[in-house]
């Protein structure tokens, strides 16, 4: 009977080992994917200003990498936690029914392994902290240098490059190295401060022996659980190190779960299902944080239907104006309103649905011209799509391709020339039908023919929606209702374009020089 109980506990151990290891990992890799998630989805709602000073290599390497480390925390540490604990609860009431005495000796060393244990967590923390820093950034670098690749091989930058890389890459071993080593401090002195109640037991086992009587029998067992007692406790100092590992990482993590979004909706906000496209800026003024302001006191109106053109030199806050309208940054002072209602009493998702932008840096993800096209509006169908890219005058370089719409633009467009690229956000804006888009140097990148023909692209849409145009093109905005001067962030001109070279002032200045540039505008 003894021989089928012993055989049926330990199969059973190996039941229990299997549950325990797979359902800890399970959950804390379920862990993992929630939080990975949740990080990727905080980082997705935070304001521009938060990514001005961020890489994007560290902010990947604080998804993936940091929020792994709570695996350890979850599937190691605590469970074996539990059960060093338990282990030493148990050992230690089997010795103190022993001999209560020596059991008390037993634990002399135990506040000295507390002491290191404490005094170990504040000077490695701080090595595993810059270790994962030191791992986002050669993160960083190396995202830079992967998408740099082509500026690199040009300017025969390669072995300069691979320094730099190999400089972030030892910086990090530096830091580990450095941690590390105060591990192999540590953990030798917790083996030695451990062996020392090896000896007490011997040396005050003896003595008890020798004056009170205590059984050669009952020091032995007390040795022999000595191993059971000490090693949980040495356990729990080895599971240290991996606590501050994790540690280090979660903070870092937590960096992120505890930043404020910094643009939310107002209290009382409203979803606005339609608009017309009627857009205010009343006395409107913002800094970017440093003191110096970007725009002051801005007024105009764009009536619904009508196109804007914002020209002025580089710096002079013509894009910084199209991003307040999507509340990317909320203006110091003033207000901005879209048919009479103040943009902060609407909800981004509404506010933003009603636009649809076409930036001067065209993004595309790495997927099919198709994709691209119909990001904005995922419901379109195929014929949609066709119809959008006709209009933004990319349809027949589409279907020239070997795959047609199904053509694979790779990362970041890099298959697709520059007028290419431009031309197919058009079309994502145009697909979109927002009644309001922003054309931020939508023409910049095209020749001179595809530009005529994106221009009629534009003039299909205008008087349909509200388009706000920046443009250092002059001969893109020419028939715009009305052209706005900006310098220094303030507007000091603006009307039509007859007006405002009548006027004889900026715009006629820039008309002029553009004119060596463009042919000119007469």
């Amino acid at each position: 009977m003894l021989t089928v109980l012993l055989g049926a506990l330990y199969l059973l151990r190996v039941l229990f080992r299997f549950l325990s290891n797979y359902l800890a990992h399970k959950a804390a890799w379920y862990l993992v994917g929630d939080l990975r998630t949740k990080t990727y989805d905080k980082l997705e709602h935070m304001h521009l200003g938060y990514f001005q000073d961020k890489q994007t290599g560290d902010l990947m390497s604080r998804v993936v990498n940091d929020t792994r480390d709570f695996e350890l925390l979850y599937a190691h540490m605590i469970p074996e936690s539990i059960t060093n604990l338990v282990t030493f609860a148990g050992v230690l009431v089997m010795l103190l029914s022993i001999n209560w005495k020596l059991a008390l000796i037993t634990c002399a060393p135990l506040p000295l392994i507390f002491a290191s244990g404490f005094l170990f967590s504040q000077k490695v923390r701080p090595y595993f902290r810059v270790s994962q820093k030191k791992m986002g950034e050669l993160n960083g670098k190396l995202q830079d240098n992967l998408s740099g690749i082509h500026e690199i091989q040009c300017f025969g930058r390669e072995q300069y490059e691979t320094e730099r890389v190999n400089e972030k890459n030892f910086e990090h071993v530096r830091a580990m190295l450095q941690a590390l080593k105060i591990s192999a401090v540590f953990h030798p002195s917790v083996e030695f401060i451990s062996s020392l109640g090896t000896v007490l037991v011997v040396a005050f086992g003896g003595l008890l022996a020798y004056r009170e009587g205590l059984r050669v029998s009952d020091i032995v067992a007390f040795l022999l659980y000595l191993s059971l007692f000490y090693g949980p406790v040495t356990g729990l100092a080895n599971l240290l190190e991996n606590l501050q590992q994790s540690m280090a990482g979660a903070e870092r993590v937590l960096d992120i779960l505890d930043a404020p979004i910094g643009i939310v909706d107002r209290p009382g906000a409203v979803s606005v299902p339609k608009v017309r496209g009627d857009i205010t800026f009343e006395h409107v003024s913002f800094s970017y944080g440093d003191g110096v302001p970007v725009l002051r006191d801005v007024s105009f109106h764009c009536e619904s239907g009508q196109m804007i053109a914002l020209v002025g030199p580089t710096g002079a806050g013509k894009t910084t104006l199209t991003q307040l309208i999507s509340r990317f940054y909320t203006p110091d002072s003033g207000t901005i309103r879209i048919d009479g209602r103040d943009i902060n009493d609407m909800t981004l998702e509404s506010l933003r649905r009603s636009i649809s932008p076409v930036l001067q840096d065209t993004f595309l993800f790495n997927g099919t011209i198709a994709e691209n096209i119909g990001y904005a509006m995922p419901e379109a169908s195929q014929a949609e799509i066709e119809k959008a890219a006709r209009a933004a005058n990319i349809h027949d370089d589409i279907l020239s391709m070997p795959e047609g719409y199904q053509t694979r633009v790779g990362e970041r467009g890099l298959r697709l020339s520059g007028g290419q690229k431009q031309r197919v956000a058009i079309a994502r804006a145009i697909l979109r039908e927002s009644p309001i888009v922003i054309l931020d140097e939508a023409t910049a990148s095209v020749d001179v023919e595809t530009e005529r023909q994106i221009q009629k692209a534009v003039a299909g849409i205008c008087g349909r929606r509200s388009v706000i145009a920046i443009a250092h093109r002059l001969s893109t905005i020419r028939n715009a209702d009305r052209i706005l001067v900006i310098e220094d962030g303030s507007i000091v001109e603006q009307g039509t374009h007859e007006e405002l070279m009548r006027l004889g002032g900026s715009y006629a200045r820039i008309n002029r020089a553009a004119a060596v540039t463009e042919g000119g505008i007469v």
